[in-house]
């Protein structure tokens, strides 16, 4: 990937988590350089109560965003495509067969599998958001000049 992208879609299965958590960052992060959108296998209900509150912990209200299915997109022309789950991987691929649109596979765990408590629920969430921070701070980092990569929570 030595081309850095002008506009990147993030996709999961939903669009409720993993995906919108992505968005939320890097708009928060990156969106004055870059077009950010994501879109789910399936477009589920709303933003995850838990995913608001642990992207309220870092500064981002993602509490209003409205999950998309990639059927939903008026514009498919993305210069990567980053899935965040194996159904989204295939989904992408799909989309991609007749357009020029780099797939990044970036594995992440689905939070909402985790079981317990809510301290337990939420430090799930709190492990995603951080592994994405991460993998943003990879990605495009570099976009700001001098600027170390963080290596702490957002």
């Amino acid at each position: 990937m030595e081309r850095m992208p002008a506009s990147v879609l993030f996709a999961c299965d939903n669009n409720t988590v993993r995906s919108a958590i992505a968005e939320g960052l890097a708009k928060a992060r990156f969106g004055d350089l870059l077009y950010f959108e994501s879109v789910g296998v399936r477009a589920g209900e709303g933003a995850d109560p838990f995913a608001v509150a642990v992207m309220a912990e870092a500064g981002i209200d993602i509490a209003h965003h409205k999950p998309k299915a990639f059927r939903d997109l008026h514009d498919t022309s993305f210069d990567w495509i980053v899935s965040l789950s194996p159904a989204a991987q295939h989904a992408a691929v799909e989309l991609t067969r007749t357009m020029a649109c780099e797939i990044v596979f970036w594995p992440t765990f689905d939070a909402t599998a985790a079981r317990g408590n809510r301290e337990t629920i939420l430090s799930a969430f709190r492990e995603v958001r951080d592994a994405l921070s991460g993998r943003l701070d990879e990605a495009f980092g570099r976009l700001r000049p001098g600027a170390a990569p963080s290596q702490e929570s957002p």
